[in-house]
């Protein structure tokens, strides 16, 4: 199984948890400083973590979506989705 899954370890991934990572170390180092100027700055890259990641996604640096899963999310959007009635209970 571990052949076939990459289970999310892609550089998109790992370039948004580093950012996020940075930032997190960066705003308690502030926060206990007493710094509240570059505290506030390291929550914006907190931020930009995932904005990056996202971003890197996009551009097919993330992991691709199997077309077994893209079915199963369908059928059970579309499943939610029905009005409950004696036919399909």
């Amino acid at each position: 199984m571990a052949a076939t899954h990459d289970h999310g370890h892609t550089p998109a991934a790992w370039t948004g948890v580093i950012i996020s990572f940075v930032g997190f170390c960066a705003a308690g180092g502030f926060m206990v400083a007493a710094e509240p100027v570059p505290f506030w700055v390291s929550m914006g890259v907190i931020l930009l973590g995932p904005l990056v990641g996202g971003v890197m996604k996009l551009m097919g640096f993330g992991s691709k979506e199997e077309p077994y899963i893209k079915a199963a999310r369908e059928d059970a959007a579309a499943q939610q989705h029905e009005p409950r009635t004696p036919a399909n209970a």
